[in-house]
């Protein structure tokens, strides 16, 4: 099995679901392709690079996946999840607004330099959106060299204005997550 490290953001909604719905839904299809799933608390984040836009939500997801899948393989899965929930690469800003958005940030020791995919992910060191919930959920004793990697390139940073988004928001996260509420419906 190779362990996977994914980074998920969402800023915009799409066919009637918040930000918030967005990336409980695309855990729900991550759930499928991931063993051993487990998911960030959510944290909100100021856009960078493109900054005239709506804050982030942002989390981790890490699992794993079976020797035989390729990072390509499971890139192809993830662009067609970003697609289900409303991304569109040819209509979009680069690092502007967007309904979903899932990196590959590390997936098992593989590095790859290629136009559609770098491992790890390229800008990983340089995003406290991405650091803080992948050291949540990243095990100490069994990520030990990964956590920390991603600790020391946390603490190299100034602060980015990311935080973790209160606990009525992971309630309603995690209700949204296991079925519960969507839409307009009240939780």
């Amino acid at each position: 099995m190779i362990p996977v490290l994914l980074g998920l953001g969402s800023n915009t909604s799409f066919a009637g679901l918040s930000s918030l719905e967005l990336l409980a839904k695309a855990c729900q299809d991550l759930r499928g392709l991931l063993q051993n799933f487990s998911f960030s608390s959510v944290y909100e984040s100021k856009a960078m690079y493109v900054t005239n836009q709506d804050n982030f939500y942002n989390m981790a997801v890490k699992g794993f996946v079976e020797d035989s899948m390729d990072p390509f393989e499971l890139l192809n899965k993830i662009n067609a999840i970003e697609a289900k929930y409303g991304r569109d690469r040819t209509k979009e800003i680069r690092f502007g607004p967007r309904s979903l958005d899932i990196d590959i940030e590390e997936f098992g020791s593989k590095r790859i330099n290629s136009p559609d995919l770098i491992l790890p992910h390229p800008r990983i060191q340089e995003r406290e959106f991405v650091l803080l919930p992948a050291l949540e959920i990243l095990d100490k004793s069994a990520d030990c060299k990964l956590w920390e990697t991603l600790n020391s390139y946390l603490k190299s940073l100034l602060p980015q204005g990311v935080t973790k988004c209160p606990e009525k928001t992971q309630i309603l996260f995690k209700s949204i997550f296991e079925g519960g509420c969507y839409g307009n419906k009240s939780c």
